[in-house]
């Protein structure tokens, strides 16, 4: 008999003894002294040991039977411990949350409510990563990552948590130099700084009103980092393409301005930001508490 099939012999042989007879371990198991009374015979013959002498009066452990109970107890006992921590841990957020985030997103959006978080969650710790490339997060660890992508991946569960646009943007110095663009087929006229880590990325699309437009953009600078890329904007090195999140805060105080603001940019690392998890498990509270907390702050 494999192991498998003698764990809840095992269990039963346990709720016997402890109780002091089948017809009160059956009340507590929901099952009948008959039942149990084969379970043991079963479990006996599989150990090759009298484990119980049976009386009319009363149960008596065998020599074996008490080496045997106390394994078996200490094996029951493990497995209410284990069922514990798994109520704990499923009724109050608490624990480590190992979360991946692409860098700019990370620093601008979700390092700014961590400790708002960590103040309303006293029991949970979070491990931030600031990574723009895709982890696998069961061969790397993470609880949770965030990827801005229209579809999530079929093997992941997730929530939608904001959408994430990117806007062009120069300093107003530099199109008072060089002029604004009109359309998005004017950009091959201007010094464009653009994220470079695929071939095509210096490839921009717009839509407007159902037009779809690519253009070929060329500069002197590019960055795989926005806001590498917003300091060369800022220095009037051209026209960057930066998420919207990136760019609100020179843009509200003037320091640059956005340009073809009638068009909508439609390229790569533009979409929805979603938090994802795989799919296949159970979703903590500490993970929920912290999906929560990202969904209310970054809607708005």
């Amino acid at each position: 008999m494999s192991m498998n099939n003698l764990l809840p012999l095992m269990a039963s042989f346990v709720r016997v003894v402890e109780c002091g007879s089948f017809s009160a371990a059956a009340r507590q198991l929901h099952t009948s002294g008959s039942a149990l009374s084969r379970q043991l015979a079963q479990l006996e013959a599989a150990l090759g040991l009298r484990l119980l002498e049976r009386t009319t009066r009363r149960l008596r452990l065998t020599e074996a039977g008490s080496e045997v109970f106390e394994r078996c107890r200490e094996m029951l006992g493990a497995a209410e411990a284990a069922v514990a921590v798994g109520e704990r841990l499923m009724s109050d957020a608490r624990g480590q949350v190992r979360l991946s985030v692409p860098k700019a997103f990370g620093k601008y959006l979700v390092a700014p409510l961590m400790a708002d978080f960590l103040a309303r969650h006293p029991d949970v710790d979070v491990s931030l990563n600031l990574s723009d490339r895709s982890p696998d997060p069961i061969a790397e660890g993470f609880d949770l990552i965030i990827r801005i992508t229209e579809q999530p991946p079929e093997q992941m569960a997730g929530r939608p948590l904001c959408q994430v646009e990117h806007l062009l943007c120069a300093t107003p110095q530099y199109l008072a130099d060089q002029g604004t663009p009109q359309h998005p087929q004017d950009l091959v006229r201007h010094r464009c700084l653009y994220l470079d880590e695929r071939a095509d990325d210096h490839r921009w699309h717009f839509a407007k009103d159902g037009e779809q437009c690519t253009v070929a953009v060329r500069g002197r600078f590019a960055s795989n980092h926005s806001e590498v890329r917003l300091n060369g904007a800022l220095n009037h090195l051209g026209i960057a393409c930066l998420p919207s999140f990136t760019a609100a805060e020179v843009l509200a105080d003037g320091r640059l301005v956005q340009v073809l603001g009638d068009w909508r940019y439609t390229g790569y690392y533009h979409g929805t930001a979603w938090a994802l998890y795989p799919s296949n498990r159970h979703l903590p509270p500490k993970l929920r508490a912290l999906i929560d907390h990202l969904a209310a702050w970054l809607a708005g």
